[in-house]
C-alpha cells in the first residue's frame, strides 16, 4: 500500500469501532463462484454474523441469499457497501452508496479510485481504500 492509500485505513480502535457497528454488508461484485475472493470474503463475513446482501446483475442467489442487479434494488437498509468491481466502476457504486444511505464504503484490495472517495466523503461516509475487510476483521479479532 502506499502511504496515501495507507492513510485511508482507520487505527485499530476506530476500525473496530466501524466493524462493530455495522450490521449487513452488500457486497458489489459477489461472485457465484466459490474460487473468487469475493465469494471467499462474503462467506466468512457471514460467518462472522454479518447479513450479506449480493450485488450482482448476472446471478439471482449467492450464499443462499437473494442477489440484486444494483443497490439501489435492495428493499433493506446497509451500513457498509463492500466493492469488488474494477475502480472505473467505483465512482458509480460510489454514488449508488450515497444515494443509499449506506455508512461506509470499502474498496477491496487493489481497489484505488479517488473520485468514488470524493463522492462518498463529500456525503459523510466513511470510505477505506485498498484493503480486505476480511483481513482486517481477522487480524482485530472480532
Amino acid at each position: 500500500m502506499s502511504a496515501e492509500v495507507q492513510a485511508s485505513l482507520p487505527g485499530d480502535d476506530q476500525l473496530r469501532a466501524l466493524l462493530e457497528g455495522i450490521k449487513t454488508i452488500a457486497v458489489v461484485g459477489l461472485s457465484s463462484k466459490p474460487h473468487r475472493h469475493s465469494y471467499n470474503v462474503a462467506a466468512y463475513l457471514k460467518e462472522a454474523g454479518y447479513r450479506i446482501i449480493p450485488v450482482n446483475p448476472n446471478v439471482a442467489e449467492v450464499l443462499g441469499d437473494r442477489a440484486y442487479p444494483s443497490l439501489l434494488e435492495v428493499p433493506d437498509a446497509i451500513d457498509l457497501v463492500d466493492v469488488f468491481r474494477r475502480a472505473e466502476h467505483t465512482p458509480d457504486v460510489a454514488r449508488q452508496a450515497v444515494q443509499i444511505g449506506a455508512k461506509v464504503l470499502w474498496l477491496q484490495l487493489g481497489i484505488v479510485n479517488e473520485e468514488a472517495r470524493r463522492i462518498a466523503e463529500a456525503a459523510g461516509l466513511s470510505v477505506i481504500m485498498d484493503a480486505c475487510l476480511m483481513i482486517e476483521h481477522d487480524r482485530l479479532r472480532l
